[in-house]
């Protein structure tokens, strides 16, 4: 059961082997995961408040160097799923930022159990013109190793990841089929009061 619950906050965690670069050229997506896993990760052993659960060190940790790393717009859309299209514009806006915020308390909560994990990546298969491009790699600690992709897109301010894969499911999919059942049943509105309702328990109990 342990396992099984650390496993399930590595998943929606595994954004923060991403950080932003400062390289006017860029990089190959495997290069750019390899090179910035190991700074995040120093940050954070060497971060005695996060090891501690300090949530506003964490959170700015996530702020500054996860998020502009991953594109929310594409990941909310694709969580959405066809519903996205039926959604307003203000309602698309509360999705994404609902969604990030979300997330941005999840990653917080994995950074602060960060402690001797190790990553080891996997040969990158991909031809230069490809502009999306999977990275594969396994979390090394204590018990076996974790399965651990990324799913990125280049773009015109670098490569993004859009959808993370632990042990063989895919981030997006996860919260797609989360996502549908409560639009089903309370339609685009009643997911978007779903996700304040647990962003704001989520921040209660970390206060607490």
């Amino acid at each position: 059961m342990l396992r099984r619950q650390w496993i399930s906050r590595l998943f929606t965690a595994a954004a923060l082997l991403a950080a932003p670069m400062a390289f006017a050229e860029v990089e190959a997506p495997d290069v750019m995961i390899k090179r910035i896993s190991s700074d995040v990760m120093a940050s954070v052993k060497a971060d005695a408040a996060i090891q501690k659960g300090d949530v506003g060190r964490v959170v700015a940790l996530v702020d500054a160097k996860i998020m502009p790393n991953v594109n929310f717009s594409r990941m909310t859309s694709m969580a959405v799923g066809r519903h996205w299209r039926q959604a307003s514009p203000e309602q698309q806006k509360q999705l994404q930022d609902e969604f990030k915020t979300l997330l941005v308390r999840t990653y917080a909560g994995a950074l602060s159990e960060v402690r001797d994990q190790t990553l080891s990546f996997k040969p990158m298969r991909s031809r230069p013109e490809d502009t999306e491009v999977v990275v594969r790699s396994e979390v090394r600690g204590r018990g076996e190793p974790i399965q651990l992709d990324y799913r990125l897109e280049k773009t015109p301010e670098g490569w993004k990841i859009y959808d993370l894969n632990v042990l063989g499911s895919w981030l997006v999919e996860n919260y797609r089929n989360q996502f549908a059942q409560e639009i089903g049943s309370k339609g685009i509105d009643g997911l978007i009061a779903s996700l304040v309702q647990r962003n704001k328990a989520a921040a209660s109990a970390k206060a607490s």
